[in-house]
Parts: structure tokens; sequence; C-alpha cells
């Protein structure tokens, strides 16, 4: 799916920021290979280790790039959401 510029703010130079949910552990040291995500470990209700990659993302083929260091990593993807700008901001 192209990248849909009317959900940012126009004229805004905010990028659009994605939130990736991984099965598995990574510690904040990962951070900077991932492009500077922040990094946040979290558990299931059993208790197994579940990372939370946030961060701004340039364009798709960025995102796809830190999508394939996962795949890399041979790390389970849980989930890739996109966070909206807040419909609020602009009011």
């Amino acid at each position: 799916m192209p990248y849909e510029k009317s959900r940012f703010p126009s004229g805004s130079d905010q990028l659009p920021s994605y939130e990736i949910r991984i099965r598995g552990k990574l510690d904040g040291r990962w951070s900077s290979w991932f492009n500077n995500l922040t990094i946040t470990l979290t558990h299931t209700s059993n208790q197994s280790p579940i990372t939370i990659l946030i961060g701004s993302m340039a364009d798709q083929a960025a995102l796809r790039g830190i999508l394939c260091k996962l795949w890399d990593l041979n790390l389970k993807l849980i989930s890739v959401r996109l966070i909206e700008v807040d419909d609020e901001e602009g009011r």
C-alpha cells in the first residue's frame, strides 16, 4: 500500500511513525542497528517476551528495511501498526 500523505498534516515535515511488535527479546543495545527506534520489552500473560519497536520511518522502503532485519534475526513478527497523527492537532 502506498504512503498516504493525507493522514498527516499538510505542509508538515512529520514522518509516519510505526509500532512493530515481535516475539522474542531485544534490548536497547539494538536501537542503533534499527535506525534508532525506541525498543521496549514487555511480556505476555504467560511471561513470553514481546519486543516493541517504535519510531518514525522516512518511507515504505525504510519500514521494509527494518522488517528485513527482523527476518534476518529469525524473529517472529506479531504486528506492524501505523501510529496515526491525532486529528485534533490541526484544529
